[in-house]
């Protein structure tokens, strides 16, 4: 954690120095690493101090989102039978057939260019950020309590950390767009076809045997399986549960394995993969 914020902070504090190309790069890498981070603090590591996590976690050095919403859009999204399942999991992305087949022409051919490898790079943040500046404005307009407190907060945060930026001479644009975005985009390189559509919940998330350079940055949440299996285990501990453990994971992942990012790259750059009509739960009650 130290590393993350140390490197994060450092590299703005002397971005001159090193050069805007090589600062970028690196905040980039940070900021990406710094959401890894929030998901592992959601699970109650380092500490074992709820608030302690929150106060870690609160910073918006990723910008898009007050940890506070990812916090709970995550949780529910760990309920084991609703797993996937459009109307249950905000971080689904499948849709009740009910709701696809309202979607013009159009919009389903942006959904399926989103399921591609290269839509989740450069079109997938973009359709969550809106979807998440919709949700905030929806939350003002509504009065809703809880998300509008969490809300000002990171807004106040944000204000707070840009001035800083501006302060060493670093653009908050420039770190919006050329960092912030490209970093939200990385998240989506391992959260790609990360869960399928399976009568059995054991079977819907995937392993991915994935190089040392990603597990560091994702904090072996390619190991996904032995993640939902095992929520509270840190991120230090997945990979040696699922190496004395592979055979186990892999008959009850039901071959949802991959072996490496690269593998996924190749076979879906342009080709979109099957997430779109959910073949289980079709109930529209409570979906938008």
């Amino acid at each position: 954690m130290f590393t993350i914020y140390a490197g994060w902070f450092a590299t703005l504090a002397f971005w001159q120095t090193l050069g805007l190309l090589p600062a970028t790069l690196l905040l980039i890498g940070f900021t990406a690493w710094y959401m890894s981070l929030q998901h592992e603090l959601i699970h109650g590591h380092p500490t074992r101090f709820a608030w302690l996590n929150q106060l870690f976690g609160t910073l918006p050095l990723a910008v898009w989102y007050p940890y506070g919403l990812y916090r709970d859009s995550h949780l529910a999204h760990h309920r084991y039978d609703s797993l996937t399942h459009p109307v249950d999991d905000p971080e689904s992305y499948y849709f009740t057939e009910a709701s696809w087949a309202r979607f013009s022409p159009w919009q389903k051919r942006l959904i399926r260019a989103r399921n591609t490898f290269a839509g989740r790079l450069l079109l997938a943040p973009l359709l969550d950020i809106v979807q998440t500046l919709g949700s905030a404005g929806a939350a003002f307009r509504h009065f809703h309590l809880r998300a509008m407190t969490m809300w000002l907060v990171h807004i106040t945060l944000l204000a707070a950390l840009f001035a800083w930026m501006t302060h060493v001479g670093f653009s908050p644009v420039w770190f919006v767009l050329a960092v912030s975005y490209p970093a939200l985009a990385l998240t989506k390189v391992r959260s790609f076809f990360e869960h399928r559509a399976a009568d059995d919940p054991l079977a819907r998330s995937v392993i991915n045997e994935a190089g040392l350079f990603w597990r560091i940055l994702f904090l072996n949440l390619n190991y996904h399986s032995v993640h939902h299996d095992l929520p509270g285990v840190p991120w230090y501990g997945l990979k040696a549960i699922y190496q004395q453990n592979r055979e186990a994971y892999r008959e009850r992942n039901r071959g949802f394995l991959v072996r490496g990012y690269g593998e996924w790259l190749r076979q879906f750059w342009a080709r979109p993969v099957d997430v779109t009509v959910h073949p289980g739960k079709q109930q529209e009650e409570g979906y938008e």
